[in-house]
């Protein structure tokens, strides 16, 4: 059985991408699991160029597939923030319920269409033959006027989904990674490295 490494400690994340690959034949590791504690400078200007550099980063370290995701909230409103800053946004230990209220709060005054948003997510894979792939894809919403919802992690309580009429952490996981920027990614990426597994 192949091995995939996926370049994160985020057990949240771990949880939704084992979800996403059930039924694929390999053994997903978190960098947890692999013992692997990496300090990874994430220097891109984009989402794709951080996923790169996590996935060459761990390179030395394994001979698996390294997968890495880098994923954020890009918010129109307020020029395409928090964006690739998404976990660092407002210091990397200060709680999501504070990064949300202060979204919320700094769109006080824009209406419905105004308050457009979506979830990024670009995937990198880095093969032990030098091979790299990426992958992107994206979750339209809206921000929500406040947050709602017991699903999900991070930002999910304030993308308001018009469609389901309840934000990202109102609907099952089960929905949500059919739909999600990181399912889509990771299944466009499933595709792609099929024929290595």
């Amino acid at each position: 059985m192949k091995t995939i490494l996926f370049a994160t400690t985020n057990e949240g994340k771990m949880r939704e991408i084992r979800q996403i690959l059930e039924g694929v034949d390999v053994e997903i590791l978190s960098l947890k699991d692999a013992g692997l504690k990496v300090d990874i400078d994430e220097n891109g200007q984009t989402f794709e160029e951080n996923a790169i550099i996590k996935a060459k980063a761990l390179r030395p370290y394994t001979d698996a597939i390294i997968l890495a995701d880098d994923s954020g909230l890009v918010v129109d409103y307020i020029n395409g923030e928090p964006g690739i800053y998404s976990a660092r946004y407002m210091g990397e230990h200060t709680s999501y319920d504070i990064k949300n209220a202060n979204i919320i709060e700094r769109l006080k005054d824009a209406k419905d269409e105004e308050r457009s948003a979506r979830f990024v997510c670009a995937i990198a894979a880095d093969f032990p033959d030098g091979r790299l792939l990426t992958t992107q894809a994206t979750m339209e919403g809206r921000i929500a006027y406040e947050p709602a919802g017991e699903n999900g992690f991070g930002f999910d309580p304030i993308l308001y989904l018009p469609e389901y009429g309840t934000t990202s952490a109102g609907i099952s996981s089960e929905e949500k990674n059919k739909i999600s920027h990181r399912g889509k990614a990771l299944r466009a990426m499933c595709e792609l490295i099929r024929e290595y597994l």
